[in-house]
C-alpha cells in the first residue's frame, strides 16, 4: 500500500468497523488476524503509568539467557536479530566450503580431505567472528537492510583476527584463500539481501505485513509512513493515522479517542506515537496497546539532534538519550600522560644532583624557613592539590600578600609585582631560571600537572575568576604552556587567557613537543621573573 492511498480522503464509522467484529458480520482479512478482544474504551484496566501491576518481570530464565548468551539471542524478541544472523553465519561457512572444496580438489583424495577439513574449520570460526563484529557495528539494527560497508569491515576484521589467532600454531591460513572466501560471502550476503527485499515486497502486495497505526499526522508522522513505504524489507505497512487536528484528507482514520476500535477494524500490529510531546496521547496508546495486545512505539523529540550509535544509556529503570557527545581524544591523552612519566620520571633522576644543592643552598640562605614550599593550587574541574616548588619567598610571605596587593601590576585576578621585597636572594636567582618550579616535577609524575598546559593558580587568584575564565580549568595544569614561551613578560591576564584558550583548542602531541623544546630555550635566557 503506497503512501498515496493512505492519504486519500477516508471517513471514520463507528458502525462500519463495529459490524465487523461482529460473530458472522465483517470479513476477516488475512490468517493473521488478532485474537478476538472487546472493543474497550473506558479506563477501567489503566490504573496509572507507576502501577506495579503493569511492570515487565523477567522470569529466571530468561535472566540465565541473557547472562549465558550474545546479545544477538538474549533479547526479549530476539527473533529478528538471530534469524538474520544465522542465515548469514550460513552462507559464510558456505562460501568458506565452497572455496575449500575447489582447492582440494586440485589436490590428492588423502591431502585433499585434509585440506576441506582444516578449512571448514577456519570457516566456523571466521563466520562466528565476521558475525560478531557486524553485530557490534549495527550491520542488524534494520532488518533487511545490508550496509555494505560495515560488511566489508566486518569481514576484513575477521579475516586480520583468523590470521593472528593462526599466528599462535593453530594452523596455517592461506590468505589467499581467506580473502576469496571472504570475497564470495561479500557477494552471497548482498544477494540474499537483495532476494530477501523481493520477497519482503511479495509479501506486501500480498497483505502479509506488520499493520502499523500512527498516531499523529504531523510531520514525524508523515516521515516514518514515508520511511516505511520505501523500505518494504522492513514488513511493515501503514493503514493510516489517528488525529484530532487533521482531516481524512491527510489519510486520517479517526481523532485518537476512537485508537481502540478502529486498530481492532484495521487489524492492527503495532502503534507509533509521533506526537511525544502528548502526554495524553501516550497514555492512551500504551493503555489500549497492552489491552489490545498490540506493540506500542513513540518517535522521541530529539530537537533537532541526530542519535549516535551509543544512542541510549540506561540508568536502573531510567533511560537516557545521548543527543550529543563530545569526542574525548582518549588514545592521545593516553600519551601525554605517558609523555608526562617519562619527562618527569627522566628529569628527576638526572636533576636529583641538582635538586640537592639547590636545597642545601635554600637552607643555608640567611632567610629562615622550609627548603621546600607547598601550597593549594586548583587544579583541572576546579580540583584541588598541592602544588610543591622550593621556597623563593621569606617564611610570611602569604600573611603580606594583601598588603602589597594595591601595587600589583598584573591585570586581572593574578598577582606579581616587580622588585617583590617577600622574595629571598637565593630565591631570585632561582625564579630567574625558573629552578624554583622543579618540584613540580612530582606533581607531574602524580598526575596532579602535565609537564605543559595552563599555569596552576592560588586559592585566592582563583576567587576572583570570572564566569569566562574558569574555561583554562576544562585541562590539566603544566609546569610550562603557550604563554610561558610565547609572552613571558606581558601583564595582561587576558593576553594568558586568550594563549591558555589557544592550547586548549589546538592542542596536540606534537604541540606539547614543540612548547617543551622552546622552554628550554627560554630557560637558558633567564627570562623569568
Amino acid at each position: 500500500m503506497s503512501l498515496s492511498a493512505i492519504t486519500q480522503p477516508t471517513s471514520f464509522d463507528r458502525g462500519r468497523y463495529a459490524a465487523r467484529l461482529i460473530p458472522g458480520q465483517g470479513t476477516s482479512r488475512g490468517t493473521g488476524a488478532k485474537r478476538p478482544h472487546p472493543i474497550r474504551v473506558e479506563d477501567s484496566s489503566w490504573i496509572g503509568a507507576h502501577a506495579a501491576a503493569h511492570k515487565t518481570k523477567r522470569g529466571v530464565l530468561a535472566s540465565l539467557v541473557g547472562l549465558l548468551l550474545p546479545a544477538p539471542f538474549a533479547g526479549d524478541n530476539p527473533e529478528k536479530d538471530w534469524a538474520l544472523l544465522l542465515n548469514d553465519y550460513a552462507l559464510i561457512v558456505g562460501s568458506w566450503i565452497f572455496i575449500a572444496a575447489i582447492a582440494a580438489a586440485s589436490n590428492g583424495s588423502v591431502s585433499g580431505k585434509i585440506l576441506l577439513l582444516s578449512t571448514t574449520s577456519e570457516g566456523l570460526l571466521f563466520a562466528v567472528i565476521a558475525t560478531l563484529l557486524g553485530y557490534s557495528e549495527g550491520l542488524y539494527e534494520q532488518a533487511g537492510r545490508l550496509n555494505s560497508a560495515i560488511l566489508a569491515k566486518s569481514l576484513i576484521w575477521a579475516i586480520v583476527l583468523l590470521a593472528g589467532i593462526g599466528s599462535f600454531g593453530f594452523w596455517a591460513l592461506s590468505l589467499s584463500r581467506a580473502v576469496e572466501s571472504a570475497s564470495l560471502s561479500f557477494v552471497s550476503l548482498l544477494l540474499w539481501r537483495r532476494w530477501r527485499q523481493h520477497v519482503c515486497t511479495k509479501r506486501l502486495r500480498r497483505g502479509l505485513a506488520r499493520n502499523v497505526l500512527i498516531l499523529g499526522a504531523g510531520a514525524r508522522g508523515r516521515g516514518v509512513a514515508s520511511y516505511l513505504e520505501h523500505h518494504p524489507e522492513l514488513g511493515r505497512v501503514v493503514r493510516g493515522f489517528l488525529d484530532d487536528e487533521r482531516g481524512p484528507a491527510f489519510g486520517v482514520l479517526g481523532p485518537p479517542e476512537k485508537l481502540a476500535a478502529i486498530a481492532r477494524a484495521e487489524f492492527i500490529d503495532e502503534i507509533i506515537l509521533a506526537e511525544p510531546h502528548r502526554h495524553d496521547l501516550a497514555e492512551l496508546a500504551i493503555r489500549e496497546g497492552r489491552w489490545n495486545h498490540l506493540d506500542v512505539k513513540v518517535v522521541p523529540d530529539l530537537y533537532g539532534c541526530e542519535l549516535n550509535k551509543t544512542w541510549i544509556e540506561n540508568l536502573g529503570a531510567i533511560s537516557l538519550f545521548n543527543l550529543h557527545q563530545e569526542r574525548v581524544p582518549a588514545a592521545r591523552l593516553i600519551l601525554k600522560r605517558a609523555l608526562d612519566i617519562l619527562c618527569s620520571s627522566c628529569l628527576l633522576v638526572l636533576t636529583a644532583p641538582l635538586l640537592l644543592i639547590i636545597a642545601g643552598l635554600i637552607k643555608f640562605d640567611d632567610s629562615p624557613g622550609t627548603v621546600i614550599y607547598s601550597a593549594l593550587r586548583v587544579g583541572r574541574k576546579g580540583r584541588r592539590f598541592r602544588c610543591y616548588k622550593f621556597r623563593t619567598m621569606v617564611a610570611n610571605a602569604n600573611e603580606v600578600k594583601e598588603a602589597l596587593r594595591a601595587r600589583n601590576q598584573r591585570e586581572g585576578p593574578t598577582f606579581k609585582i616587580a622588585e617583590d621585597p617577600r622574595i629571598t636572594r637565593m630565591g631570585q636567582w632561582l625564579r630567574r631560571y625558573s629552578l624554583d618550579e622543579l618540584p613540580q616535577l612530582w606533581n607531574v609524575w602524580k598526575g596532579d600537572m602535565s609537564m605543559v598546559g595552563p599555569r596552576p593558580h592560588p586559592l585566592d587568584d582563583y576567587a576572583r575568576y570570572r564566569l569566562e575564565h574558569l574555561r583554562r580549568l576544562d585541562v590539566t595544569p603544566g609546569i610550562t604552556g603557550l604563554w610561558q614561551v610565547s609572552a613571558r613578560q606581558s601583564t595582561s591576564f587576558q593576553t594568558n587567557m586568550a594563549l591558555d584558550l589557544e592550547y586548549i583548542e589546538r592542542w596536540s602531541l606534537w604541540m606539547d613537543v614543540r612548547i617543551l623544546l622552546k622552554t628550554v630555550a627560554v630557560v637558558f635566557q633567564g627570562t623569568g621573573a
